[in-house]
């Protein structure tokens, strides 16, 4: 997959980062660990994707369709 550069002197607008992330998709990973005097309280595992719902289809993505909001396609 080829990286795309930008020059130090081009800006891109919201909506074109925006555009951009929703086209090819981008993932967010992390922990969040509570603890009160190094007694772990809760830890959180979270994923998130960030996709639009065309690109999430054509990549395979499990879950359910309408659950996102989508109509299921019937074969």
């Amino acid at each position: 997959m080829p990286k795309i550069a930008i020059e130090e002197t081009e800006h891109i607008s919201l909506c074109e980062t925006l555009d951009r992330v929703l086209t090819k998709g981008a993932v967010v990973v992390g922990d969040i660990v509570i603890s009160v005097a190094d007694v772990d309280l809760l830890y959180l595992q979270l994923n998130l994707v960030v996709t639009s719902i065309e690109t999430a289809i054509r990549a395979g993505l499990p879950g359910d369709n309408t659950s996102l909001g989508g109509a299921r396609e019937k074969s």
